[in-house]
């Protein structure tokens, strides 16, 4: 085995020809029932699968170069998988980049080995590449207000993207949940929306009075000017339901409407949603519930937002501060 340096700066030219990986065909065969399993089973997104697949062509490719005839037999352990990522850093892959790639190595691994076509999971006590903390960018209540009011409320597409805007903030919700909602989904009168984040995972997501009154008047006296031919909630001038492009468009036309200067994306509205209620006293469990977060890590980045501000606060209006 390599030492932890000399893994990191091997390179393929180095790497002996005679490395004995699982072979290659073998394990390639497993490509097309495992993204039906990440599908039907784990429920990922037709992206995502077809991502995660990309990631295992990739490491084929990897093997092909190292045995320098497109793979060779034998166990494939750990060691090569250093040597993978090695081979990654070489290319000029971000760290998040080599994490999802791990992430895919782990999973078909776990696959072929309950398909027993592999002794064991060789990635599976791998650690992930040091992340970099990038905390989300959020907009003030000031800005989020003026973006909200941006729309013209005099006609159907106004009323449609206020109803939307208003919904991303109201719920924190991701640009693809919100496309997928359906009339159906909302239970106006307990004032609740079902929705489905990923991995299908579903949630019930609280609406406010003003969230209510709001869709309430869109379903009766806007949405059917559209002349649906779907039952998604949100629709385009022909009837039929939003793309995800579509709505990055309008959140853009209207940040340049209301003077927002940042860049923002229907993101900001769920990275401002959480960050807003930390700031009004939200226990942070629960804004993780609201999220849809399946780890609290990934909710607590916005306690990070929050202290960020805060500081940032108390050097402009402490009178110590400036001295």
């Amino acid at each position: 085995m390599l030492t932890s340096a000399a893994r990191l700066t091997y390179t393929l030219r180095d790497m002996p020809h005679s490395s004995p990986p699982q072979a290659a065909d073998e394990l390639r065969r497993l490509l097309p029932p495992w993204r039906d399993s990440l599908l039907a089973q784990r429920g990922l997104s037709l992206h995502t699968a077809k991502a995660y697949t990309g990631d295992m062509e990739n490491f084929f490719l990897f093997l092909g170069e190292l045995a320098g005839k497109g793979g060779a037999s034998g166990p494939l352990d750990e060691g090569e998988i250093f040597l993978y990522l090695s081979w990654l850093r070489a290319r000029g892959n971000t760290a998040p980049t080599l994490a999802r790639r791990l992430s895919a190595l782990r999973a078909f691994f776990s696959f072929a080995a309950e398909e027993e076509v592999m002794a064991a999971n060789p990635a599976i006590l791998l650690d992930n590449p040091k992340m970099p903390v990038h905390l989300p960018e959020v907009l003030s209540r000031g800005e989020m207000e003026a973006l909200l009011n941006a729309p013209d409320m005099t006609n159907k597409s106004g009323w449609r993207d206020r109803c939307m805007l208003e919904l991303l903030y109201a719920a924190g919700l991701r640009v693809s949940e919100l496309c997928a909602l359906t009339v159906a989904d909302l239970d106006l009168q307990r004032g609740l929306a079902r929705v489905f984040g990923k991995g299908a995972k579903e949630r019930l997501s609280p609406l406010h009075d003003l969230m209510q009154k709001m869709l309430s008047t869109y379903l009766r006296d806007w949405r059917p000017k559209f002349a649906p031919k779907t039952k998604t909630l949100f629709l385009n001038r022909s009837g039929e339901g939003l793309t995800r492009q579509y709505v990055w468009k309008i959140v853009k036309k209207y940040a340049l409407a209301a003077g927002v200067s940042q860049a923002i994306s229907p993101h900001t509205f769920r990275h401002s949603f959480a960050t807003h209620l930390l700031e009004g006293g939200a226990d942070l469990r629960a804004v993780q519930l609201l999220l849809g977060h399946a780890d609290i890590s990934a909710t607590e980045i916005y306690t990070h937002v929050q202290t960020d501000r805060l500081l940032g606060i108390h050097r402009q209006f402490h009178p110590r501060s400036r001295q």
